[in-house]
């Protein structure tokens, strides 16, 4: 092979020659290291969200006009919070209302996200109602998104607590309104986003067809969708009695492939009906349950002391625990490369994985007496509290949609 360079004319002495390859060699090894630091904060980067296309651009911010990597970063104490009481919000569903049903301790509410790399600015509901006026927005899938909906409102009226609203509660639609500001927020209840029929009184989950649901979203402005929860739900607690794909029923199938079956069903009805350029469309990463406690125990102190979020009252400390890192949500990332005109996915999944504290677990209004007094049994660790973490989700998306 010819040296690089012997091509051109001999214009170095050998005393030149080892200079240049020890120069060489130098520059060789800085690049090394520097891509190997790139490669690294990349990483880091990329677990803020799972896909770079720019419709998912990350928000700049003013104060450091730095991209922020909103969803990587740790929980620290801030007494300022919460943004609000549930005694000061109605709508407020028993629920997810802890202190109204009995839970002794606070201090679950006075933490807030800390991004890796930047400030969050902080709530504002009148910048919301002024961003918002006269469109509509719907949050569509299970009760983690109800939990979310409720959040919300109550958010937003803590800084206009003094507006006219209107509230709504059906099946599968609720809505509330701003009616000063024209807006109308909606929760539609359709836990798998695809549509379930009933046919000769069997509930049939038809994984490749979703008009019948679509047609109650098509025409928002702002869509938040959610699911995962309900696709692992075994026996009476299953909302289907068979599945429907390509023609065929199905008494079971692998849950995992039903779900991107589904997802792909609900991924081409939004590239086919929405017009990314005047709605915005988000999909919420898939909610974490504590009901294991040998997936904290290790990152705390090594030996499990509770059966489930029961009795828990601090979050897990840290960055994020790797361990906990749904099969679901690989699936959701997939799918959501592979649209045209991708969702932005707000990637609460880690983030939440360290709020074992943020449960109902038993004291929620959904329970009775004998429920509350075998808390093993029959604690709620899957909602989340209000006040509590779902507020953080909502900072997150206002982030993501006004910044």
């Amino acid at each position: 092979m010819m040296p690089l360079g012997s091509e051109m004319p001999m214009l170095f002495s050998q005393s030149s020659s080892n200079l240049a390859s020890r120069y060489w060699c130098l520059t060789i090894l800085f690049l090394v290291v520097l891509e190997t630091q790139i490669a690294s904060s990349a990483l880091i980067l990329s677990l803020r969200n799972h896909h770079k296309k720019q419709h998912n651009a990350m928000p700049k911010f003013q104060a450091n006009q730095s991209t922020c990597a909103l969803f990587v970063g740790t929980w620290v104490r801030d007494d300022t919070y919460p943004l609000y009481e549930s005694s000061n919000c109605p709508f407020i569903e028993p629920q997810f209302n802890c202190q109204m049903y009995g839970r002794p301790d606070s201090d679950y509410l006075k933490y807030r996200w800390q991004p890796l790399n930047c400030e969050l600015p902080r709530f504002n509901g009148i910048v919301f109602l002024e961003n918002m006026k006269g469109k509509t927005m719907t949050f569509v899938g299970d009760s983690l998104g109800r939990n979310q909906w409720e959040s919300l409102i109550c958010m937003i009226l803590a800084d206009n607590p003094s507006t006219s609203t209107q509230m709504s509660r059906g099946l599968p639609l609720s809505i509330f309104k701003f009616l000063d500001y024209g807006i109308s927020m909606m929760y539609y209840k359709a836990p798998y986003l695809v549509d379930i029929d009933v046919v000769q009184g069997k509930r049939i989950l038809k994984l490749e067809e979703i008009s019948g649901n679509g047609n109650a979203w098509h025409n928002a402005d702002v869509l938040v969708f959610n699911t995962g929860h309900w696709w692992i739900h075994q026996g009476g607690d299953q909302g289907w009695d068979y599945m429907e794909s390509g023609g065929t029923y199905y008494k079971d199938m692998d849950r995992l492939v039903a779900l991107e079956k589904a997802l792909r069903t609900w991924a081409q009805w939004v590239d086919s009906n929405i017009d990314s350029s005047s709605t915005r469309v988000f999909f919420q990463s898939i909610s974490p349950t504590h009901y294991d406690p040998s997936e904290w125990s290790s990152v705390v102190s090594g030996t499990a002391t509770t059966k489930n979020c029961y009795g828990e009252t601090l979050p897990m400390t840290g960055t994020m625990n790797p361990s906990a890192y749904p099969d679901q949500m690989r699936v959701l990332d997939e799918v959501i490369r592979d649209m045209h005109s991708p969702a932005y996915l707000l990637d609460i999944t880690m983030l939440s994985e360290l709020r074992k504290d943020c449960h109902p677990s038993i004291y929620s209004g959904d329970l009775t007496p004998d429920q509350r007094a075998n808390p093993y049994r029959s604690a709620d660790c899957s909602h989340w509290c209000l006040p509590g973490l779902p507020d953080t989700w909502n900072q997150l998306f206002y982030t993501a949609l006004f910044f």
